[in-house]
């Protein structure tokens, strides 16, 4: 396994991080997980995009313009090769002696990478997922892909313990997203998703979803809804780059669509599949 530091890669085992790195302190950074198939990143234009849209708003600096950090992702690929997996890369602020304020002009972003086989979870997208509702706690700039991520762990670890596989967040009973995913949910043949403002991260996933569903004629609407909503939605799925387009067959202990994915949901999982099968 291979590590990505700045410009060197190095066996993964001998990685080293500077003690001061203001992501460690502060979860000062940025991150992206690229979907690996056939040994290519997926979407990778979209994830740069986001990545780039981030740092913007950290005001963090890119080490390294969109083109040459696209390159390094592969060299990476290159050295240590996966066809079905992950790519992860963050950037932090830098190393700096702790303080909450921006360091000085000078600091030198840092980036890190490195890629894993994992493959695609065939039983849970084809048979289902349970979820849980559990309160959304986080900031308000959850359209940030950044480091600062214990309100999602705090959610999926209390999904964990009740015995689900995620958590759909709500902020006072309205639905936003879940602890790692998007939400969605289906009825009377349309889809129904919270919109991509400052509430929820607009998931690459989501947006490939939403463009198909729309190319297949199924009605969108980016508006939020409420729990009791949810639970009476005809279908319910969640997207993301891991768990692609998985269907929900029970939300607390309400069965959804009788326990069974949807033909709504079927379809968009099909189509979906066409990207990299």
């Amino acid at each position: 396994m291979k590590f990505l530091h700045n410009l060197t890669i190095t066996d993964y085992q001998d990685a080293a991080i500077h003690p001061d790195d203001r992501g460690y302190y502060f979860g000062d950074g940025i991150y992206e997980v690229f979907r690996i198939y056939n040994g290519r990143l997926f979407q990778e234009d979209a994830h740069l995009v986001r990545l780039a849209r981030s740092a913007a708003e950290l005001r963090i600096p890119l080490p390294y313009g969109l083109p040459e950090i696209t390159g390094l992702l592969y060299k990476l690929l290159e050295e240590d090769p996966v066809e079905e997996g992950i790519l992860y890369m963050q950037i932090t602020r830098g190393a700096s002696p702790r303080g909450h304020a921006f360091p000085p002009e000078g600091t030198q972003p840092v980036l890190t990478a490195y890629c894993k086989p994992l493959p695609r979870n065939r039983d849970k997208i084809t048979g289902g997922i349970r979820i849980v509702s559990v309160p959304d706690i986080r900031w308000l700039r959850c359209d940030i892909k950044t480091l600062n991520l214990l309100g999602n762990v705090l959610a999926k670890q209390e999904a964990v313990e009740r015995g689900a596989d995620e958590a759909v967040l709500h902020r006072n009973g309205t639905v936003t997203e879940c602890s790692s995913s998007n939400i969605m949910m289906v009825k009377d043949g349309a889809v129904w998703t919270h919109p991509a403002n400052n509430l929820i991260l607009p998931g690459v996933t989501r947006q490939v979803v939403l463009e198909q569903a729309r190319a297949l004629g199924i009605p969108v609407h980016e508006q939020a809804f409420g729990l009791e909503e949810l639970y009476k939605a005809d279908e319910v799925f969640i997207t993301g780059t891991t768990t692609e387009v998985t269907p929900v067959i029970l939300i607390d202990e309400t069965p959804i669509a009788a326990g069974q994915p949807g033909p709504v949901t079927r379809r968009l999982q099909r189509e979906f599949q066409t990207l990299f099968m």
